[in-house]
């Protein structure tokens, strides 16, 4: 069969997003006609119907709710492979990493790029969505936690982060040599899940007396004279590492790696 084209695929996922040919043919800037013929003509090649049609409504069938998921994978990997040409030969090392990351491994990692590669070598993406920004190709590396997901990723520890809890200075765990989950638990100012704010409003919620929250200890540098890191017993410790596409086959990320003492590489 001859391979589809790339208009067949974006005519067939406006047809499925809006499941409404009208409104598809509008998105695309089409008469709805020509847009009937080609996902028609789309259904006549792949053999299989792709929308149940009635007079009221447009559903995907089986068979077009799994080309939806395909198509859409087959897109991001060319709007992909075409950022990743346009980039090739750029000495920028574009690294995603969360607001708030702890200082010292960041500044070690971007310190010791930039002293064996020159000024202007390190980019820093701040996102919360560290291995987005690497599918999609706005980052080279990133820098994410042992709990993300991992598919299509390369990825390798770069260190262990030991659960603290973050505490007002005057509060009564601040004195605390350690506390316990339960002793959290009992303070109605603890919330188990981090607000979506970077580090630097986390330590104000902290300070003011509206959270108590666990981080990772390689942020305790950053918390200033009015928040306390205490640290928590029975909750594990969390690696940190650098991921990167599985295929990229990227040298500046191998140089970038070979900057630091890595434990074993962890395989997609």
């Amino acid at each position: 069969m001859k391979r589809l084209e790339v208009r067949e695929l974006e005519y067939f996922l406006a047809v499925a997003d809006t499941l409404h040919f009208g409104q598809a043919a509008e998105r695309l800037g089409i008469a709805p006609p020509p847009l009937s013929r080609a996902i028609a003509q789309l259904e006549r090649r792949l053999g299989r119907p792709l929308f149940k049609r009635t007079s009221r409504r447009v559903e995907l069938t089986a068979a077009g709710q799994i080309l939806e998921v395909e198509a859409r994978a087959v897109l991001r990997s060319l709007d992909r492979a075409i950022l990743r040409t346009r980039q090739a030969g750029q000495p920028v090392l574009r690294i995603a990493t969360p607001p708030g990351t702890g200082a010292g491994l960041l500044r070690d990692l971007v310190r010791g790029y930039v002293t064996t590669f020159g000024g202007g070598s390190v980019e820093l993406v701040f996102t919360r969505e560290q291995t987005s920004a690497v599918r999609d190709g706005r980052a080279d590396v990133a820098l994410i936690c042992s709990s993300d997901d991992l598919s299509g990723l390369d990825a390798q520890t770069v260190t262990t982060e030991r659960p603290v809890a973050l505490v007002p200075s005057d509060h009564p765990l601040a004195g605390r040599t350690a506390v316990t989950p339960a002793d959290l638990l009992r303070d109605r100012a603890y919330r188990a899940e981090l607000p979506p704010v970077g580090l630097d409003a986390l330590v104000d919620l902290v300070a003011t007396g509206q959270l108590i929250a666990v981080i990772g200890d390689s942020a305790v540098d950053r918390l200033g004279h009015h928040v306390v890191a205490v640290p928590v017993t029975g909750l594990p410790a969390t690696e940190v590492l650098l991921a990167w596409p599985a295929d990229a086959h990227d040298t500046r990320v191998a140089d970038l790696l070979d900057l630091i003492e890595l434990p074993q590489r962890r395989p997609a």
